[in-house]
């Protein structure tokens, strides 16, 4: 295109410019013509260096939201599984005293009961009732602590009191007052127990 064309389009766009920026005060755009002509190939560098410099700070920034949101997304679904898993906990605890009551009453039959034609009828229903009962704690994950003949574990165990004992190793489970159960892998209670000490 040769420069008289060029002007050409200038001539052509002047009267449409002219027409916009009608009601302008001069003064300015005395002042925008100065600043475009000022305008170098060093602002421009510098104003792409600055754009370069924010693109990467977005992008970083999106890096890091997205970290977050991820972050929060295992959170949750871990704290949904933790839920399923332990939903039963408030209401397994409770059962556990009737467990213990319907293991009393069991361990508490005579021997002649037991054999007794009247009573075993009765003596069957309560063991297989108690049999069931541990079916379904095993099935929500409700299982009993091991205590007779293991140091204690005081993440397991509850000292209760100190048996003075020949046979056992000092710190050693020698009795079991109260059963302790675990519910899949968190203490629902301690087992109360007695350990073995030197004899006096």
């Amino acid at each position: 295109m040769s420069d008289s064309d060029t002007a050409k389009n200038e001539k052509q766009v002047e009267p449409e410019v002219e027409k916009e920026l009608k009601g302008v005060p001069e003064s300015m755009l005395d002042d925008a013509d100065e600043d475009t002509a000022d305008a170098g190939e060093g602002d421009i560098s510098d104003a792409l260096s600055a754009l370069k410099n924010d693109l990467e700070a977005s992008k970083q920034e999106v890096l890091y939201a997205r970290a977050e949101t991820q972050n929060v997304r295992r959170r949750l679904e871990k704290d949904v599984a933790d839920a399923r898993a332990y939903a039963a906990t408030g209401f397994a605890r409770d059962i556990l005293s009737v467990s213990d009551n319907l293991a009393r009453a069991v361990d508490s039959i005579p021997e002649e009961l037991r054999e007794d034609d009247k009573f075993k009828g009765l003596v069957a229903g309560i063991e297989a009732t108690r049999r069931e009962l541990d079916k379904v704690f095993g099935q929500h994950g409700v299982t009993r602590i091991a205590a007779m003949g293991l140091p204690l574990d005081p993440n397991l165990h509850q000292a209760m009191l100190e048996i003075p004992s020949d046979d056992a190793e000092p710190g050693t489970v020698v009795q079991e007052m109260q059963a302790g159960y675990t519910i899949r892998d968190r203490l629902l209670r301690p087992a109360l127990v007695g350990v073995a000490k030197k004899p006096g």
